[in-house]
């Protein structure tokens, strides 16, 4: 299984700088949304952290204007890119196209998106889909029980992400589920005094 660590709501030298230190330590590096609104993709693009090992994500929640956002998206270096599963059928289909065109992967977040609307969306083979509890959201979560319902629901999906106060227990028991592709986690690494030395112990669980 993969970590994705999310680094949200921080200066973009801060994000870059933390971003080239857990490089070595993470398979994806994700700039919230927070950030690419605060920056914008191009200044995003001008600051690209330097990688070695770990592929960025930007988190642009695309709802509207999916072709565009995209390929602004993946000229700004991204490899991977985030629409809303509740968009339209077209924008889904434009920026599933825009991913292939440009040899980057597209991530579908399902926040708030229902049952019969995954079901109409389900076709996209190559997209990672990402079951993301809100940060808003008051009631609980428990990731390994919808991870199992979601498959159940939905074994056509293939390539799945979950985010949503991931700790250490809980993204040592996804990891031996061997359902989800990859774990995101943000505070529990960002926040902590060594996000480094956070980020191998999350590592050792999952791998």
């Amino acid at each position: 299984m993969k970590l994705q660590v999310a680094i949200d709501r921080v200066s973009l030298g801060y994000a870059v700088n933390l971003a080239e230190k857990l490089d070595s330590y993470v398979d994806i590096v994700e700039f919230g949304t927070s950030i690419v609104k605060d920056y914008g993709l191009i200044e995003i693009g001008h600051h690209r952290p330097a990688f070695k090992h770990a592929e960025l994500l930007l988190d642009l929640k695309t709802f509207d204007e999916g072709p565009y956002e995209f390929e602004k998206g993946f000229d700004a270096q991204a490899d991977i890119l985030t629409v809303m599963g509740a968009a339209g059928a077209d924008t889904l289909a434009g920026v599933h196209k825009v991913a292939q065109n440009r040899g980057g992967d597209l991530f579908i977040d399902l926040m708030e998106t229902g049952t019969d609307k995954i079901a109409q969306i389900s076709g996209f083979t190559d997209a990672i889909y990402g079951i993301h509890h809100s940060h808003d959201a008051v009631a609980g979560f428990d990731a390994v029980a919808t991870v199992a319902d979601f498959h159940e629901q939905f074994p056509n999906v293939k390539r799945i992400s979950v985010a949503g106060g991931i700790d250490l227990p809980t993204a040592e028991r996804l990891a031996k589920q061997g359902i989800a592709e990859s774990v995101i986690v943000g505070s529990k690494i960002i926040k902590t005094a060594d996000p480094v030395a956070a980020a191998k112990k999350f590592m050792e669980v999952i791998k």
